[in-house]
C-alpha cells in the first residue's frame, strides 16, 4: 500500500476546524479534479478509506463494502481493491443504480474486478462480517433512501460489525445533520473526505457518525470560505484570561438575574450561581416570586434584591442582565424595561416565550440591535420554533438555517441549544460547538448556561476585539459541554449531570 499521511481524528481541542457545506465542498472538488489526472482523486479517497479500515479494524477477517451507484460507491470499490491486496477477505455489494455509474466509479469497478475482488449484486443473506464499509450515498443525496439502498441501511444498522462510513453516514444530510428518511447509517467511524461537513456535528450527526476522521486528500481548502466553524478551546482561554493584579470586584461588572416566578426559584438561583462562578464582579438576584427568601445559604455571596428589575436606568445601563430563567408569566411585564435600557442582555426560557407571543416585544428586541445594544438569546429548539413561527421539527431539520434566520430577524446572537449547539450572529457567522453529551439533558443545565454566558460577558464589560456577547456565548457553550465530557470520562456517563453540580464542574474544567 503506498505511503501517505494517515487521516486525522477530529476531536474537541485547542484549534478551530473549518466546516464546508455541499456547495463549498463541490467547488473545492471541481478545482481539485481539474488539477488532477483522471481518476486520481477517487484513487486517493479509496486509499484513505482502506488505510483507516485497517487502523480501526486491524483483525477483521471479512470486510463487506456496500457500494452505491455514485462516486461514494466508487471510493468504496477502490478501498475494497486495496484491502484485497492487503490480504483481507473482501466482498463488494453493488446496491441500486443498475449498470449506470459515473466515469470514475465505473473505472473503480473495472479495476476491482480485474484485481480479483469478489463483487456481487445485492445484499448478503446473513450478517456475517467483521467490518462494513458504507459507500451507499454521498453528499449529493437529498431524498429519503428507499428500495435497495434503504434496505442496505437497515442491514448495516442490524449488523454487529463495526461500520465505517465514507464521507458521511448514508441517509444523513451533509449540511443540516437531519436524517433524510426514517433512518441513517449508524457508524462507529466516519471518514470525511476533502472537508468536514456541518451536518456531521449537529442534529443527528453526532450519534450517526461515531468517531470522525478527516482526510483532505492533499487539497488545500484555505481559499474556500468556511460555511461554519467548529471552535477550539483557544477562544475560551481568551475569555478566561488571568485577572490582572491591579483589579477589584468592580472591574468585572455588575450582573442582575431576574427570574424565579412562584415555584421556579431554583432556575434563577442556578443562573445567578453560575454567573458568580464565571467571574462576574457582583451578582444580584431579583426573584419574581416575592416569597423567595432573600438569602442563599449555599452562596451567601449573592445579593438578593426584591424588585431589583426596577433600578434607575443609569445603573441598568452599566449592568449585564440575565432574564427569564424560571420567569413564568410574571417576566412579561418587566421585559420592556430590560429591552429598552440594558446594555448587555441575555434572554432565556420564559423571556423568549413572552417575546414570541408579543409583537411589541419583538419590535423592542429588533430595536436593540438597530441601536447597537447586544442581546444573546439562548433558546432550545421549541423556544426557537415559537420565535420563528414554525414547528420544532422544522427547526431541528435545519438547525444552522434556523439559528442564522433567528439571529438576523432579531438582531441578536443566538445560541440554539441541542446536540451540536449552534451559535449564530446577526452578520450570518455560524459556529457548531464540538463539546458536550447527553449528560447535559437534565433540568436546570440551560439556566446554568445562561448564567455562565452573562458571567463571562460581565468580565469583559469594556468590550473586546469582536462582539463580546458572541465571544462569551461561544466560550460558555464550549466549557459547558467540556465539563460534561470530563464527567463522562470519569465513568459516570450513564447518569445525568445535575445542574448544581455542573456549575462546580465548569469551574474545575476552566482550570
Amino acid at each position: 500500500m503506498p505511503n501517505c499521511l494517515p487521516p486525522r481524528r477530529v476531536l474537541p481541542g485547542d484549534a478551530a476546524w473549518p466546516l464546508h457545506d455541499t456547495a463549498a465542498t463541490r467547488a473545492l472538488e471541481a478545482r481539485a479534479l481539474a488539477a488532477s489526472a483522471p481518476h486520481a482523486l477517487m484513487q486517493r479517497a479509496g486509499l484513505a478509506v482502506a488505510r483507516l479500515a485497517l487502523a480501526v479494524a486491524p483483525h477483521a477477517r471479512l470486510v463487506r463494502v456496500a457500494v452505491g451507484p455514485g462516486n461514494n460507491g466508487g471510493d468504496g470499490l477502490v478501498a475494497a481493491l486495496h484491502l484485497h491486496r492487503a490480504g483481507k477477505a473482501v466482498v463488494a455489494h453493488l446496491i441500486g443504480g443498475g449498470t449506470s455509474r459515473p466515469a470514475d466509479a465505473a473505472d473503480a469497478l473495472q479495476s476491482a474486478r480485474d484485481a480479483g475482488v469478489t463483487i456481487v449484486d445485492g445484499l448478503p443473506d446473513g450478517v456475517d462480517a467483521d467490518l462494513w464499509i458504507d459507500g451507499l450515498l454521498g453528499i449529493g443525496a437529498r431524498r429519503a433512501p428507499d428500495g435497495p439502498v434503504g434496505a442496505a441501511i437497515e442491514q448495516l444498522n442490524g449488523s454487529p460489525a463495526t461500520v465505517l462510513a465514507i464521507d458521511l453516514p448514508s441517509g444523513l444530510h451533509p449540511d443540516t445533520g437531519s436524517v433524510l428518511g426514517t433512518a441513517a447509517v449508524c457508524a462507529q467511524h466516519t471518514l470525511a473526505l476533502l472537508t468536514l461537513k456541518p451536518g456531521l456535528f449537529t442534529g443527528a450527526g453526532r450519534d450517526a457518525c461515531g468517531d470522525i476522521w478527516l482526510d483532505t486528500l492533499g487539497v488545500d481548502s484555505a481559499d474556500e470560505p468556511a460555511s461554519a466553524i467548529l471552535p477550539g478551546a483557544d477562544s475560551l482561554w481568551r475569555v478566561l484570561a488571568p485577572r490582572p493584579h491591579a483589579t477589584h470586584k468592580g472591574s468585572f461588572g455588575d450582573l442582575l438575574v431576574v427570574g424565579g416566578a412562584p415555584g421556579m426559584a431554583g432556575a434563577a438561583r442556578l443562573a445567578a450561581r453560575a454567573a458568580l462562578a464565571a467571574g462576574a464582579g457582583r451578582v444580584y438576584l431579583s426573584p419574581l416570586d416575592p416569597a423567595t427568601p432573600l438569602l442563599d445559604d449555599e452562596r451567601p455571596e449573592l445579593m438578593l434584591r426584591p424588585a431589583g428589575w426596577r433600578p434607575a436606568p443609569d445603573w441598568l445601563r452599566q449592568a449585564t442582565v440575565v432574564c427569564g430563567c424560571g420567569g413564568g408569566d410574571a417576566v412579561q411585564a418587566a421585559l420592556p424595561l430590560w429591552l429598552g435600557q440594558a446594555a448587555r442582555l441575555v434572554l432565556d426560557a420564559d423571556a423568549l416565550n413572552a417575546i414570541a407571543a408579543d409583537p411589541m416585544l419583538q419590535t423592542a428586541l429588533r430595536n436593540r440591535g438597530a441601536r447597537g445594544d447586544v442581546t444573546v438569546l439562548t433558546p432550545h429548539p421549541l423556544e426557537a420554533a415559537r420565535l420563528l413561527g414554525r414547528s420544532a421539527a422544522k427547526v431541528q431539520a435545519d438547525r444552522l438555517g434556523a439559528a442564522r434566520e433567528l439571529a438576523a430577524r432579531c438582531g441578536a446572537v443566538v445560541v440554539l441549544k441541542g446536540s451540536g449547539t449552534v451559535v449564530a450572529t446577526p452578520d450570518g457567522a455560524l459556529t457548531i460547538n464540538p463539546t458536550g453529551n447527553a449528560m447535559l439533558a437534565s433540568a436546570g443545565t440551560g439556566d446554568v448556561l445562561a448564567g455562565w454566558v452573562g458571567g463571562l460577558w460581565s468580565r469583559h464589560a469594556a468590550g473586546s476585539s469582536e462582539a463580546p456577547g458572541a465571544e462569551a456565548a461561544r466560550a460558555a457553550v464550549w466549557l459547558h459541554g467540556h465539563a460534561a465530557d470530563l464527567a463522562r470520562g470519569s465513568g459516570h456517563g450513564a447518569l445525568p449531570l445535575r445542574a448544581a453540580d455542573l456549575i462546580e464542574a465548569m469551574r474545575q474544567a476552566a482550570g
